[in-house]
């Protein structure tokens, strides 16, 4: 292949050799602060699969970091071909990849991408009657299937949620009363980037109550109290399956609004069990009764 170093040159992209650098701090203070990337607007994705999902997601990257003793010529050429036009493309010493990335597994690639607002009403195609089209005469209903987490209070918890919804393919996932930003580098990471293969909202559970009535959705709660066997409701509706935390469960605002408390049968010593492996479970049931004939 001729030289993809020469196109790279002809690009004229930038070299950053300092860990003075502004940029550079910048990229280590999205990293660390939640408050910096509410104020930019901006967050930070390490690793190409994980900057390769979030171009497919539709986030428009602002800058592309890479340090070429790491990551080859065609990598990166790669991602400069689906990337956003505007984005920058800097290469980095090794020294400042390594100040800047967490794995132990490096990739040679850091990305600075433009937050999305995560909001309810981003998820209203999902959860609304489809009406004719010219492609599709007849009026089709989609009923939703959602999952709900409240106060997650662990990134890597929410990661794992995000993981199993993705491998569900479900309609949506939705935070409420979120303990940190989606953007959380942690919660990136953990999620492999399923952060932005899935349609993902927060709000509070107020605010997601209400959304989910307006919109006849079902409210089905993980919780020991006044509680069915889950495997014997029918999830085949439009269907919200709402997850506490592992401590101290739903709050008693999720309780009163639920249209049926379900719970998972514990063989064992223990009532609980980890809350992206009892979410798994439930979504499951439910794709399980969907594929149904």
């Amino acid at each position: 292949m001729v030289g993809l170093r020469n196109i790279f040159k002809h690009s004229m992209h930038k070299t950053i050799t300092s860990l003075q650098n502004p940029l550079i701090k910048q990229v280590a203070l999205l990293q660390e602060k939640s408050r910096e990337r509410r104020k930019t607007g901006l967050f930070v994705i390490e690793g190409q699969r994980e900057i390769s999902l979030a171009i497919k997601g539709g986030y428009l990257l602002k800058t592309l970091l890479f340090c070429s003793e790491i990551i080859s010529e065609e990598e990166i050429f790669v991602l400069k071909e689906s990337a956003n036009s505007e984005t920058e493309f800097i290469e980095i010493s090794s020294e400042i990849y390594e100040k800047l990335a967490y794995r132990s597994s490096t990739e040679g690639i850091i990305a600075v991408a433009n937050s999305k607002t995560l909001t309810l009403k981003n998820l209203l195609p999902t959860t609304r009657h489809q009406p004719p089209t010219t492609h599709n005469p007849l009026p089709t209903t989609h009923y939703p299937l959602i999952l709900i987490a409240e106060a997650p209070e662990k990134p890597g918890n929410i990661g794992a949620l995000l993981r199993t919804a993705d491998a569900a393919n479900v309609d949506a996932v939705i935070i409420a009363n979120p303990k940190t930003d989606m953007y959380n580098p942690n919660i990136i990471r953990s999620s492999v980037g399923c952060l932005f293969t899935n349609k993902v909202a927060t709000g509070s559970t107020s605010e997601i109550i209400s959304f989910l009535k307006e919109t006849n959705i079902n409210i089905y709660c993980a919780a020991l109290q006044a509680s069915v066997p889950y495997h014997t409701c029918d999830f085949k509706g439009s269907t919200a399956i709402v997850v506490g935390t592992e401590a101290i469960g739903l709050s008693e605002e999720w309780l009163q609004n639920s249209t049926q408390n379900i719970i998972i049968p514990m063989q064992g010593e223990i009532d609980s069990m980890n809350v992206s492996v009892a979410a798994g479970i439930l979504i499951f049931e439910a794709k399980r009764q969907r594929s149904a004939p």
